[in-house]
């Protein structure tokens, strides 16, 4: 689904994405893909070149969701660490785990050789690094189990090389890579509607109907038909309970800067604190007159709706970023990006639980999303060409892992007690205490109301009430959104809904003039 914010763009943002035309007419197609991010975009160009016929459709522009707010990692050093992944799911699985996200890095190189995409993509060692007075046997227990994943060109270092700042123990990835998203989608959209797939935007999806086809009604009024059906849409459209009781939305904040060309080595870098930061280098123009070397520091992580203390954590970021980088020069981006974290450290790629096999979906980034977005392109093209997919089993948006029971029942737990919010107070007493350019939430007797006044000084109120499930949403300042601390669904300042799992805006309230 589509997110925009005015507070912040990110450094990929410059790029001029294809145009693509609203969807005006019904249309019929073998599959039909909702979300044209990378996951999306992914599955249809593999469909395609399985010979069929496939329409995309977005509420935005290709990119225009999570895609264009990643900061484009390619690892196979998996977020949730091969320690963890092990224990959920195995040595199988922690195997399987390694040679896909390896994989996916492989395919996004062969894809842009063969279709020709120019999207920066370059190979580089990805370092994990404890602190320099952490544990070091994290360090040492995560590289055993990397060996025994399968990853046996991962290298145990005593500190960071290439004169990089002081710290512990760490790991050396060897043959990573990186990119700039936007560029790759560029490229897989021009490559798609070649050779025939047809890409739509304005088409808000608000129903998805089951039966002898799938039917997907878009807010204006449009249809499509499809044999089968993909969600691609960051959380899961069309699924109201069983997946977000598996998965949590976490708010994560990026930073860049200018540094000095030549006075860095290209490598991605992430440490293992809590809350954890990652770092990797770009040379962008970012619509700027000349190209110039970019440090990209990402971190800080919140889940979603239950933190309003954006500038605080951009500041961190900095402050960290300049005690290791001290060449680094003004910020020139800051945005932040929602991510999808399962209950066992792996995305949700496959069938829809409960549904045939007509619908598929792919979710649960978990911090790793151009690979597990590739993955989900690789994997639910196999499963609708009916061919084997030895990747399938791990993915299953049905697997019940076990070991995870305990985190499970800790995000069910937080999710419930984010109802308490109907019980509590507002963030203010009254209309005239919300300032211009700013949100809040007010108590209007046993209902809650999601109030904004704009610069002119007039209010926008809407019920504060998600429309997926009826949590009370949270003003987020620093992206000036309403956000849903449940289930990760997120509405502009107007109410008008950016991301699911909701699929429809936040009733409004008549506003309120100043007298």
């Amino acid at each position: 689904m589509h997110h925009t914010s005015e507070q912040t763009r990110s450094i990929w943002m410059a790029t001029d994405m294809p145009v693509v035309p609203p969807l005006t007419l019904g249309a019929h197609a073998d599959v039909c893909i909702v979300g044209a991010g990378i996951a999306g975009l992914t599955t249809a160009y593999c469909l395609m070149k399985s010979g069929k016929s496939i329409i995309v459709v977005d509420k935005g522009p290709p990119g225009g969701g999570m895609t264009g707010r990643t900061t484009a990692h390619l690892s196979n050093a998996v977020d949730d660490r091969y320690v963890e992944i092990q224990r959920l799911h195995g040595a199988s699985g922690a195997q399987v785990a390694a040679e896909s996200h390896s994989a996916a890095i492989d395919w996004i190189d062969m894809i842009r050789v063969r279709e020709g995409i120019d999207c920066d993509f370059m190979r580089l060692d990805g370092y994990l690094f404890a602190p320099s007075n952490g544990p070091a046997d994290l360090i040492e227990e995560e590289w055993q189990a990397a060996q025994r994943a399968g990853l046996t060109g991962v290298e145990r270092l005593n500190r960071l090389p290439h004169g990089l700042f002081p710290t512990g123990p760490c790991l050396k990835f060897p043959r990573q890579g990186q990119f700039h998203p936007l560029k790759y989608l560029t490229g897989l959209v021009r490559a798609i509607q070649r050779d025939g797939g047809r890409i739509f935007r304005d088409a808000h999806v608000v129903n998805v109907e089951t039966g002898a086809q799938v039917t997907i009604e878009t807010s204006q009024g449009c249809a499509v038909t499809a044999d089968r059906l993909v969600v691609a849409t960051n959380t899961p459209i069309n699924n109201i309970v069983t997946i977000h009781t598996k998965q949590a939305a976490y708010i994560s904040y990026v930073i860049g800067a200018r540094v000095p060309a030549g006075t860095v080595t290209p490598v991605l870098l992430w440490d293992t604190l809590d809350p954890y930061h990652y770092i990797r280098f770009s040379t962008e123009s970012a619509g700027t007159p000349d190209e110039q070397t970019w440090i990209i520091v990402g971190g800080e992580d919140h889940k979603a709706g239950q933190a309003n203390d954006g500038e605080a954590r951009y500041a961190r970021l900095e402050a960290w970023a300049r005690e290791r980088f001290p060449e680094m020069g003004d910020l020139g981006f800051r945005w932040s990006g929602q991510i999808m974290e399962s209950v066992d450290g792996l995305g949700f790629i496959g069938r829809n639980p409960g549904d045939s096999d007509q619908v598929y979906i792919a979710t649960g980034d978990s911090g790793m999303g151009m690979t597990h977005g590739t993955i989900a392109g690789l994997v639910i093209a196999d499963l609708i060409m009916q061919r084997p997919s030895p990747w399938a089993p791990l993915y299953d948006p049905s697997r019940r892992t076990i070991r995870a029971a305990g985190e499970f029942l800790r995000e069910s737990l937080n999710m419930a007690a984010q109802y308490t919010d109907w019980v509590t107070g507002g963030d203010v007493n009254s209309e005239e205490e919300v300032a211009p350019g700013q949100g809040a939430i007010l108590r209007d007797g046993l209902t809650k109301i999601a109030a904004y006044r704009d610069d002119q000084g007039i209010l926008h109120k809407c019920s504060a009430v998600c429309p997926h499930l009826d949590c009370i949403v949270a003003w987020n300042n620093t992206e000036s959104t309403w956000d849903c601390p449940c289930h990760g669904s997120r509405f502009d300042k107007f109410g008008t809904v950016l991301n699911g799992p909701a699929t429809t805006n936040l009733t409004p309230i008549v506003a309120k003039h100043p007298a």
